[in-house]
C-alpha cells in the first residue's frame, strides 16, 4: 500500500482499517475504524480533506478525491463520507457529502457539492450532477440520476448486512 503525505498532512488510519498493498492513499485522509480500501483504490486528499466514517468499505478502482477552495469554488468541496457506506467497484467520488448506510452502485460518479443523504441505493453506472441533493430512503438510478422509489424495509437493512460482511472479510485479510 501507498499511504503518502503530501505537504504538512497525512493520513490517519483508525483501529481495525484495512488498506490493500495496491491501493494509494495520500494527504488529509482519516479512515475511521474496521473501514476496507480494496486493490487499486486511490484516495487523494492533497487539495482538501476526505474523511471516510465507521465499517466503511471502497471497492476496487474506485477513485475519491477534492475540489480546492478558489474563486469558482469558495470553500472547495472535500469527500466525506459516512458509517456503514459501501462504495462499488469503479465509483468516482468527487467533492461530495455521502451521509451513512448508503450503498454506491458500481461504475457511479457523484460530482463536487453533491449530497447524499442516509439510508440511499444508488444503481450502478448513475451520475449525481454537482451540487444535487438525494433525499433519505429511496432508489436513484440513471444518469442524471433520478428518483425511482422508495426503500422497502428489507433494503433498508442491507446497508449494516453488507458493512458488516465486509468487516467480516477485511478482518480475515488482516488476519494473513
Amino acid at each position: 500500500m501507498s499511504i503518502e503525505s503530501f505537504e504538512q498532512s497525512a493520513p490517519v488510519l483508525s483501529e481495525g482499517v484495512f488498506v490493500h498493498n495496491s491501493a494509494v492513499v495520500i494527504g488529509d485522509v482519516h479512515i475511521g475504524p474496521d473501514s476496507s480500501v480494496w486493490p487499486m483504490v486511490t484516495i487523494r486528499g492533497d487539495i482538501h480533506h476526505i474523511r471516510i466514517g465507521a465499517r466503511s468499505s471502497i471497492q476496487d478502482g474506485a477513485v475519491l478525491h477534492v475540489t480546492h477552495d478558489g474563486p469558482f469554488n469558495p470553500g472547495g468541496f472535500p469527500c466525506l463520507i459516512g458509517d456503514d457506506v459501501t462504495v462499488g467497484h469503479q465509483v468516482m467520488l468527487h467533492g461530495c457529502t455521502i451521509h451513512s448506510r448508503v450503498l454506491v452502485g458500481m461504475g457511479s460518479i457523484i460530482m463536487d457539492g453533491a449530497v447524499v443523504e442516509s439510508d440511499v441505493i444508488i444503481g450502478g453506472g448513475s451520475l449525481v450532477p454537482p451540487g444535487k441533493r438525494l433525499e433519505s430512503g429511496f432508489l436513484y438510478v440513471g444518469s442524471p440520476v433520478k428518483r425511482i422509489r422508495a426503500l422497502s424495509e428489507q433494503e433498508k437493512s442491507f446497508f449494516l448486512y453488507t458493512a458488516g460482511k465486509y468487516c467480516e472479510l477485511k478482518n480475515r485479510y488482516l488476519a494473513r
